[in-house]
């Protein structure tokens, strides 16, 4: 396997395990949140799908994004599958443009994040993305917890 082989089957392996875990979620628990200040378990789940696309367009522009406006702004959250089915096209999009990538380009291409002071090599920046929705995997098995309800498998 090379590179980004290695990076897609990273994306690949952390969103099947995600996917595992949100359609293992009862409908009565997605506005759920630990408390007002928090995400909700639907809001959660689509910051997620939402920040893979803010991410796919800060590597598009190599950095800062200027006039970003989001294609999720002002839709109404329904169900985890509308969620899922919305993204789709910016998940494929997204995972398009990682197979466009070769070794070198992993290797040399910056994004330079100049509103927060991050300047990363474009390998690093795809596995901190890969990074983001694990974390918030882990998040929503303890916001499960927390509730008390069954929690999916996600290890296979």
């Amino acid at each position: 396997m090379n590179p980004t082989e290695i990076i897609l089957l990273n994306f690949s392996e952390i969103r099947k395990r995600s996917l595992k875990l949100w359609q293992g979620i009862p409908k009565e628990h997605l506005h759920w949140k630990p408390d007002e200040q928090a995400f909700s378990i639907i809001e959660m789940i689509r910051h997620v799908l939402e920040g893979e696309h803010l991410f796919h367009k800060i590597i598009e522009k190599r950095g800062n994004l200027g006039a970003y406006k989001s294609p999720w702004e002002n839709l109404p959250y329904k169900s985890i599958d509308a969620e899922l089915k919305f993204a789709e096209t910016y998940r494929e999009d997204f995972t398009n443009m990682i197979k466009s990538f070769n070794t070198q380009d992993l290797e040399q291409i910056r994004i330079e994040r100049s509103e927060v002071g991050q300047s990363k090599i474009l390998g690093d920046y795809l596995n901190r993305i890969a990074y983001h929705e694990s974390v918030h995997t882990g998040q929503m098995l303890s916001y499960l917890r927390t509730i008390g309800i069954d929690r999916p498998l996600i290890w296979d």
